[in-house]
């Protein structure tokens, strides 16, 4: 079972953030790692990416800067900043309670009989 892309696709900025928690990453690696996670039911376009990487760090909620690769391309690395954990930190709250009330909302009869 594929999972609905547009389900997911207003919480992009917090799977981004939530995958720069641990430590600092690029984009080929961030999107390999949602892949990994999902089993390879999710994937973001390269568009979206990086379209939430230019309004993330344009918000202050992630810093760039570029590695220093001896072979290959080099990188653009994302780092989260203070804001963006803070910001982080509350939309899991926010999409906590999404959650909830969609379970709720969702439910069939008798799923919450007490």
């Amino acid at each position: 079972m594929s999972i609905a892309s547009d389900l997911i696709r207003g919480h992009t900025e917090t799977i981004i953030l939530a995958n720069l928690l641990s430590h600092d990453s690029y984009g080929y690696e961030i999107n390999k790692s949602i892949q990994q996670k999902t089993a390879g039911q999710y994937e973001l376009k390269e568009a979206t990416l990086y379209t939430a990487f230019r309004r993330l760090e344009e918000g202050g909620l992630i810093a760039s800067y570029w590695g220093n690769e001896t072979s290959g391309a080099r990188r653009r690395y994302y780092a989260i900043t203070t804001k963006g954990r803070l910001t982080f930190a509350r939309l899991k709250v926010e999409w906590n309670a999404a959650k909830e009330l969609i379970d709720i909302l969702i439910a069939e009869e008798g799923d919450y009989a007490n």
